[in-house]
Formats: C-alpha cells, sequence, structure tokens
C-alpha cells in the first residue's frame, strides 16, 4: 500500500495562541472563495485542535490529512468539491438551507 506524500501548502491558516473556536473562525473565512482540491496547512498551538480540526472536516466533508512533521504544530486539510456549507458567524453549524421572506 502506497501513501501520497502530502503536498505543500497552497494556502496557511495561522491560528498561533488561537483557541479553536476562532481558528475555525479564520480558517472559514480564508477558505471560503478557495477551489477544490487546495491544501490548507493550518497552524494551531491550542491542545484541541488535534480533536477539533479532523472532528470540523468530518462535519464539513473537507479531507483531513492530519499533523505534519516539523517542529510547529500543523496539520493539512484538502477542500473537496462537495463540502457542506457552514454559518460564517458559526462554522461549526450547517448553514441554513430554507430562505424567509
Amino acid at each position: 500500500m502506497t501513501t501520497d506524500p502530502i503536498r505543500p501548502a497552497d494556502l496557511t491558516v495561522d491560528g498561533t495562541g488561537l483557541l479553536c473556536v476562532t481558528l475555525l473562525l479564520r480558517l472559514r473565512k480564508q477558505i471560503e472563495d478557495a477551489p477544490a482540491g487546495t491544501v490548507v496547512h493550518v497552524i494551531a498551538t491550542d491542545p484541541a485542535a488535534p480533536l477539533d480540526l479532523p472532528a470540523w472536516c468530518h462535519m464539513v466533508g473537507h479531507d483531513y490529512l492530519g499533523p505534519l512533521p516539523g517542529s510547529r504544530p500543523v496539520y493539512g486539510i484538502r477542500l473537496t468539491a462537495n463540502a457542506r456549507a457552514t454559518r460564517a458567524d458559526a462554522p461549526w453549524h450547517p448553514a441554513s438551507t430554507s430562505s424567509r421572506g
């Protein structure tokens, strides 16, 4: 079995010093116009990041690539075309699909 090497980042999101809630807000904003296939490296120092990032990726449908080797806490994500939208103010909640008239 072979594994694909993780590509260099197309986009880096620096969440140094941020709690995961704020990190996800920043991440969602910075990837909002990025195309599918974009590899994002997320710098995250919050101890909850190794749990929250894969859970968020699973929820929205992006590919979580895992922690990357190196001295900094960096995690890889590959954006997918079929990702589910989330609320801009709460990226852990699905975007509303209904409209009010």
